[in-house]
């Protein structure tokens, strides 16, 4: 009979019938003798090879592999409160500039010039996150890399109960006063995939991916001077946002394996896995998560195991901040989107690696590349790609896209081929540049079809000189070949350009909102640098170019751990704040202003909305003092899990037989997808600014929509009050498609200032909702930066 792995989820035993006397029988005699039946059919499970460790920390319950009678039989026992399925490849993993653009360290913010007193301000309140324990649950750590050195470091904090776990190529020495504890977990994906191919990960904490290592550095890393991506670019100190901080590693995910190469062809995070790291990371006291992993379909919150180990972690206080997901620009799909994680999406940052093309006809056009390759100093015949194919292919639309094997060598060889890509291609940049280079080609333009547009390209490191350039740029190109009998071009060899402008933007990869699981919660919560971040990454690169100690990435994998990092220097400066409160003044401080002092654009050039980027920017000059926060409870959680028919995490938390409305959930920002007629919310701040202040409330409508804040002033007497108020949402006009700004949604805000505090929260309102088509374009089929596979240098 099929046998699969579930996770079981129990009443906490001490809302279990207790004792059994004549009092009890009397009472609950039938209850007591099923609960008895119940504990012998589990305990059988709990003691075979078939059962895992049960979880300590998070939810009561056990993951175990059943058939599907003994799964069914497990989910009518009355201690039972569900069963979920678990299933392999639900989860996948989805930095030197980026902190001085934000203006956490220099003396500029975002381009502009900053208070001489506000500069470095952050950071040393927090003594640089000292002693703040940020937990990473990834792919592991290389615990050699200096961006974790403990020199000049303090004892380990008293406070931490974690364990270093000794594995192939780790002891307990690879731990230190940086580096204070190291898990794996592997049972779950071992009943996936088999016994781990020790040739090709350690069964250990120790990274074999690079993608946890480079994570864990953005959050937390040491100052190292002098480090770059391959051949020298992005040259600089790294650092992570709270380089005291000390690192706690839970590795979750392993290797694909393709049986008949016998390589690694991905990676797998098994949420039985992640469940117990996040269970483990509570126990062990970590402050901060940062969870660079993400559910590629949407699931209700209590089936996924990031949602129900991060609940358990905001009860003690433990801030989350999440990757919102890699699968822009695609609208309703946000990962990661419960209301108590923060939800990160990806910006762009003002740090370029330019690489040009100059044109025979004189016309040079900006290209990106990341490759140290060099063309001499020459011009060299230019072709299409889809005109150089070998003879018996057809040139259809897939001919200029330098699909492996395609390119005709007697066509190719010794030219420059412009080879095509576009938001379906399902081949990588750098696989392209091997195929030029096996047709005998001596460089490649990266060229964007107009579905990529102009300023997502791709600063990859590639197997022959090369650089990629957007839409406009890729059809002069093409325009220059077809009108020239002799077409000639030169790419100029790359170097690193800071100070671009517009920054920041939207990567085009970032996950876009409304949230798919719940439209009146809004998702993303606010957006972080995501886009070719140099952080630690222990690897031998596969262009022969040797090992590398640092790399550039993208993704909002690397997104989440600079708002980690953020957080826990809040949390050092706050300790007693709660992990909601800390997500708020994240997102109220946030800006929607670029280094032009315009409103953020998109990729495509559009202005970005709360779908893109939440709240906004994160803006470290202001998150430690945000004036007012909006503040919420393990308790107001359940109960919003109460509201959306969904609250199965505490089984021993009875909801209320009328719920509270989603909308009155205390959080930073407002969305509403079926708005008929008035509707009216409450909203409650607790003064953290100054002694008798006086808030007024300003707002800025949707379109077609009114909107008042009543009382719309709130005056306080001392630190730590409470006041409330109600926001009134009413229709004025039909939000359709015309006057609406995405899917029948239209965006605004409100706004509390006291003159010195300006605490902004984001509106989003439909009548209709999201007409929702997922992407389902498969993950290796996305830009470079997204997805496990396209995270790494070629």
């Amino acid at each position: 009979m099929a046998m699969n792995l579930f996770t079981v989820f129990k009443i906490p035993q001490a809302n279990r019938i207790k004792g059994y006397n004549s009092a009890t029988k009397a009472c609950h005699g039938n209850a007591f003798a099923a609960q008895e039946e119940g504990d012998q059919a589990m305990s059988s499970f709990r003691t075979t090879s078939r059962s895992f460790p049960g979880y300590k920390n998070s939810v009561n319950g056990f993951a175990a592999v059943l058939t599907e009678e003994e799964a069914k039989l497990l989910s009518e026992k009355d201690e039972v409160v569900f069963v979920a399925e678990d299933k392999p490849n639900m989860f996948s993993p989805k930095t030197t500039r980026s902190w001085e653009f934000m203006g956490l360290e220099g003396e500029t913010e975002f381009g502009r010039s900053i208070a001489s007193d506000m500069r470095g301000n952050l950071p040393q309140k927090a003594n640089y996150g000292n002693d703040i324990v940020i937990g990473v649950v990834d792919t592991g750590i290389w615990p050699e890399s200096r961006s974790f050195n403990d020199e000049g470091l303090g004892p380990v904090p008293k406070s931490w109960k974690g364990i270093c776990q000794d594995g192939a190529s780790f002891n307990s020495s690879h731990c230190n006063r940086k580096i204070v504890g190291a898990r794996y977990y592997l049972k779950a994906y071992e009943y996936f995939h088999d016994k781990l191919n020790n040739s090709l990960d350690f069964q250990s904490p120790r990274d074999s991916n690079g993608h946890g290592t480079h994570t864990a550095s953005i959050a937390a890393g040491r100052k190292v001077e002098n480090v770059s991506d391959i051949g020298g670019f992005a040259n600089g100190t790294a650092s992570g946002g709270a380089p005291l901080a000390r690192l706690a590693v839970y590795k979750v995910c392993w290797p694909l394996i393709d049986r008949i190469k016998n390589k690694k062809a991905g990676t797998d995070c098994v949420q039985a896995d992640i469940l117990a790291a996040i269970d483990d990371a509570i126990g062990d006291g970590v402050d901060v998560l940062s969870i660079s992993l993400g559910l590629d379909d949407p699931v209700n919150h209590t089936r996924d195991g990031i949602a129900i180990g991060a609940l358990h972690a905001i009860k003690k206080n433990i801030v989350v901040s999440c990757s919102g997901g890699n699968s822009g620009p695609a609208g309703g799909s946000a990962e990661n989107v419960a209301p108590w994680v923060i939800s990160v999406a990806a910006s762009t940052i003002d740090r370029i690696i330019s690489s040009p093309v100059v044109l025979g006809n004189g016309i040079k056009i900006e290209g990106q590349s990341g490759t140290p390759y060099k063309l001499e100093k020459k011009m060299y015949p230019l072709v299409y790609a889809g005109d150089v194919v070998e003879p018996h292919l057809s040139k259809n639309s897939s001919a200029g896209l330098c699909v492996p094997g395609f390119l005709s060598p007697e066509k190719t060889k010794g030219k420059i081929v412009v080879c095509m890509t576009n938001l379906h291609d399902a081949i990588r940049p750098f696989n392209k540049s091997q195929e030029v280079k096996r047709a005998g080609g001596v460089g490649m333009i990266l060229a964007n079809s107009p579905d990529v547009g102009d300023t997502n390209l791709y600063s990859n490191s590639y197997d022959l000189p090369s650089t990629s350039v957007g839409a406009n740029g890729a059809t002069t190109i093409l325009n220059y070949i077809k009108s020239s009998n002799n077409s000639v071009a030169q790419i100029e060899p790359a170097v690193t350009v800071l100070g671009i402008k517009p920054a920041p933007s939207m990567a085009n990869f970032s996950s876009v909102g409304p949230n798919p699981i719940d439209e009146d919660i809004l998702k993303p919560d606010i957006a972080a640098p995501g886009a070719y971040i140099l952080g630690a990454w222990e690897k031998q690169n596969n262009v022969g170019l040797g090992y590398m100690k640092y790399m550039m990435a993208s993704g909002t994998s690397m997104a989440a751990p600079h708002v980690a990092g953020l957080a826990a220097l809040v949390k050092a400066v706050h300790p007693t704040w709660s992990s909601a409160a800390i997500r708020s003044a994240l997102m109220t401080t946030a800006t929607l202003t670029n280094n032009l002092g315009k409103p953020i654009i998109t990729a495509s050039g559009e202005v970005a909305n709360p779908f893109h980027f939440g709240s906004g920017h994160v803006r470290p000059t202001k998150a430690a003092d945000p004036g007012l926060i909006y503040d919420a409870s393990f308790t107001d959680y359940l109960l919003y899990l109460c509201s959306i028919g969904d609250q199965k995490a505490v089984p021993s938390f009875h909801c209320p037989e009328v719920p509270p409305s989603v909308h009155d959930l205390n959080h930073p920002s407002l969305a509403i997808s079926h708005l008929n007629g008035t509707m009216i919310v409450k909203r409650t701040v607790t003064n953290v600014g100054g002694e008798k202040s006086v808030y007024r409330a300003s707002v800025e409508a949707p379109r077609g929509i009114s909107v008042e804040v009543s009382p719309n002033t709130l005056y306080f007497k001392a630190v730590d009050e409470k006041q409330s108020f109600t926001i009134t949402i009413k229709a004025e006009t039909s939000l359709g498609a015309s006057n609406s700004t995405t899917g029948g949604y239209s965006f605004g805000s409100y706004t509390w200032e006291d003159g010195i505090h300006v605490v902004r929260s984001p509106i989003a309102v439909s009548q209709t909702g999201y007409p929702f088509v997922r992407n389902t374009t498969p993950v290796e089929n996305l830009p470079r930066g997204v997805g496990d596979k396209e995270v790494q240098r070629g």
